[in-house]
């Protein structure tokens, strides 16, 4: 009996897996007819589309593409995406990927390219669970005036400043009757009024027509023009008002705008019934209402105004003209719209860029009155910490002074390097060993909760750079990381090798084609919000909450990597994470990287000390004076000068015999290295040591002017100063 009611319940549980399989069979297979309904819609839908669509998979495979793609990069099928776009631009692998994960994010992404025919946008929609559609729309950089104009059905043409005509459609030439040369063949009243009608002179007689004019690049003028019967008023007939290629609007003597063509409310959007032309736009300086007024008493210029959209989702600017119309012996006012967005952010750009180099300059001038400050203070303070050992009362107070002037300097760093201004000392550098080292501090710096992952390219070329200012940029992105990710997560650093074989331009920079080594610093934070995207390197501009951060870290990073050589963009989605790219350009050297220089613990004394004479000029009074008593404590005879002239007046004393000049570079009258110059003249062979708050490209070339001298930075302390001039009697 047992035996039974096992095999019954074997059976049972067979039967029910049985079942369950073939349910699961069934919802699989309902699953893919699903999914190939989809595609076949898709297929149906995008099919005459006039520009190029692929539909792929989740690994970037093409399924399909329409009749466009086709002829545009011909039969791709089972290709990936990223080969075919790769003859429209450079790496489009990076740019898919970044695309694809917003779509997953998102359900939809875009983004606007420079390519090697012109501009083009480049979007996807995510379909269904594991799919993607892509439509690639592309921009050929040509003017209307051009050949584009062929395919206008209204008369249009194209003039010089000079009324030279440049270009005629077939519609215009049909028209007139000739291929003419000058606008006067044409109109029989000049100049033209935009807005307005003019009598065109044609081979069936007088026509009259309604003008528009359009300022195109280079000074040229691209004019629209809608002929008409006898009797019939052109503006005013809403068919053919609606059909012109330029954005109009006709409004009323108290604003209100009577109609708006097809064109201005692709601008605009749709516009209320009755709306007031004041209610639509801003920023004028003055009522808008009294610019209306104007226009329409004839005592406004005809100069356009560039003015902001106030109900468009996002910033639009549009340049308006006004143009006085009489219609049926009223008079009514014809506004011409252009858009004028991108201008307005070029403008804004430039601005920033000014506001940017005024605030390096800043930095450079305070950086270089703080370091001759502190080179006198932590001078003075070395000068009264040789007369106390370690066991005197005071010791620990001039150690406090010196470690706190040594934090002041290091901040004086930050400043030049968003400027661009520090100094660099660059070696041969394996980034794989540099992140190694710096992978302890790292961990301590991100704490428990967030995980720092290193992943290194097998055969990662080495690049030239500063190890420390290196290190800085690593420690400002990932302690950034950490900040953004306040619960926790991954933070990943990650380098490779790349090549690129033909130009990449991305954040109006233009990488020039070699091999370079990119570092990638990547979190899972919180990201950063796309209007806040442009102003991240900009200094002392900070996403964190007042009091959080002080603005530096990321205008320090920018002003370092570039001073190295290399670039550095960020790639950002809200509440996914961002990515920072680093790219140096890879270093020829081939062998081991170079070491760098061991200091010496102990100061070098001259060979010739107590005899050897040293001209010191340096105009800082204080830095004068630590810089003079450094050197006699080492035995040397010092001269003083304050001024470049004064030690000039000091070496035409023949019997003076001084055998190295101490110089500051930047002083009031005659500089260092032109009085070294002259002095050198008549002593050929005297060592030279340059000093400067500035950095060391106050010279033209940024090297020292003079063969076989030295340069150093400011602040320097009692032994850096003793050292170099050491270094430089022994040769």
């Amino acid at each position: 009996m047992a035996e039974r009611w096992l095999m019954l319940a074997g059976l049972s549980v067979a039967g029910t897996l049985a079942a369950t399989a073939l349910l699961l069979r069934l919802l699989a297979l309902r699953h893919a007819r699903v999914e190939a309904a989809l595609q076949r819609q898709l297929a149906e839908f995008i099919a005459h589309d006039v520009a190029p669509c692929f539909t792929t998979d989740t690994d970037g495979s093409i399924g399909f593409q329409n009749h466009a793609a086709v002829e545009r990069f011909g039969a791709r099928g089972g290709q990936t995406l990223a080969r075919a776009l790769s003859e429209v631009f450079a790496s489009p692998a990076s740019v898919l990927f970044r695309l694809q994960c917003k779509a997953v994010a998102l359900g939809a992404a875009r983004e606007d390219l420079v390519t090697r025919r012109g501009h083009a946008r480049l979007l996807v929609h995510r379909v269904g669970t594991s799919g993607f559609l892509w439509r690639l729309e592309e921009t050929a950089e040509r003017a209307m005036g051009g050949r584009g104009g062929e395919t206008l059905s209204l008369p249009m043409l194209t003039a010089s400043k000079n009324d030279t005509i440049l270009f005629m459609n077939e519609a215009m030439r049909r028209l007139v009757g000739e291929r003419a040369r000058s606008l006067d063949r044409v109109f029989s009243q000049l100049p033209l009024r935009s807005g307005e009608e003019h009598e065109i002179a044609t081979p069936a007689g007088v026509v009259r027509a309604v003008v528009s004019e359009v300022a195109g690049p280079g000074g040229r003028r691209e004019i629209f023009l809608l002929p008409m019967a006898s009797g019939r008023n052109t503006a005013a007939d809403p068919t053919t008002f609606d059909a012109l290629p330029v954005a109009l609007m006709r409004l009323a003597p108290k604003g209100q705008v009577l109609a708006a063509n097809r064109a201005a409310r692709d601008l605009l959007g749709e516009i209320e019934p009755e709306a007031r032309f004041a209610e639509l736009f801003e920023g004028l300086g003055r009522p808008v209402n009294d610019w209306l007024a104007d226009a329409l008493a004839g005592r406004a210029d005809r100069r356009p105004e560039v003015l902001r959209a106030r109900q468009s989702e996002r910033e639009v600017f549009l340049q308006v003209s006004l143009a006085r119309v009489v219609e049926e012996g009223r008079a009514t006012l014809v506004a011409v719209l252009s858009d004028a967005t991108q201008f307005k952010t070029l403008e804004a750009q430039f601005v920033q860029s000014q506001k940017m180099q005024a605030i390096g300059q800043l930095a450079g001038g305070v950086a270089h009155d703080f370091n001759n400050l502190l080179t006198a203070i932590s001078g003075h303070c070395d000068l009264l910490m040789l007369r106390h050992d370690n066991g005197d009362p005071d010791f620990s107070d001039l150690n406090q002074i010196s470690q706190n002037a040594n934090r002041a300097a290091s901040l004086v760093g930050q400043l030049l390097a968003f400027s661009r201004k520090q100094t660099l000392k660059p070696h041969v550098i394996d980034l794989r060993d540099t992140l190694s080292d710096l992978t302890h501090l790292l961990n301590r710096l991100v704490g428990e909760k967030v995980r720092l992952v290193l992943t290194h390219a097998p055969d990662l070329r080495t690049i030239r750079a500063d190890k420390r200012q290196l290190e800085q940029v690593i420690m400002n992105l990932v302690v950034n990381a950490r900040d953004a990710m306040p619960g926790g997560g991954e933070i990943r650093i990650e380098t490779e090798n790349l090549h690129l074989t033909a130009e990449l331009r991305r954040d109006r920079a233009t990488l020039a084609p070699a091999d370079y080594v990119v570092v990638r610093v990547i979190d899972e934070g919180i990201g950063i919000a796309p209007d806040k995207m442009p102003k991240i390197f900009e200094p002392f501009y900070t996403t964190k909450r007042t009091g959080e951060g002080t603005g530096l870290g990321l205008s320090t990073v920018y002003g370092i990597v570039k001073q190295t050589g290399g670039y550095v963009f960020c790639d950002s989605v809200v509440g996914s994470g961002t990515s920072f790219t680093l790219y140096f350009p890879a270093h020829d050297h081939v062998g081991d990287p170079e070491p760098e220089a061991a200091r010496e613990v102990a100061p070098a004394r001259a060979a010739s000390a107590g005899q050897a004479a040293v001209l010191l000029v340096e105009d800082e009074a204080p830095v004068r004076a630590f810089a003079s008593r450094a050197m006699k404590l080492r035995g040397y005879t010092v001269f003083e000068a304050e001024t470049g002239e004064e030690a000039l007046r000091l070496l035409q004393d023949a019997s003076l015999h001084i055998d190295v000049f101490l110089t500051d570079v930047i002083m009031p009258g005659i500089d260092g290295p032109s009085w070294v110059r002259e002095a050198l003249k008549a002593r050929p062979a005297t060592p030279v040591v340059f000093v400067s708050g500035y950095a060391e490209d106050v010279f033209n070339d940024g090297r020292p002017p003079v063969p076989g001298s030295v340069f150093l930075p400011k602040p320097f302390s009692l032994s850096e100063l003793t050292e170099t001039v050491a270094k430089q009697l022994r040769g």
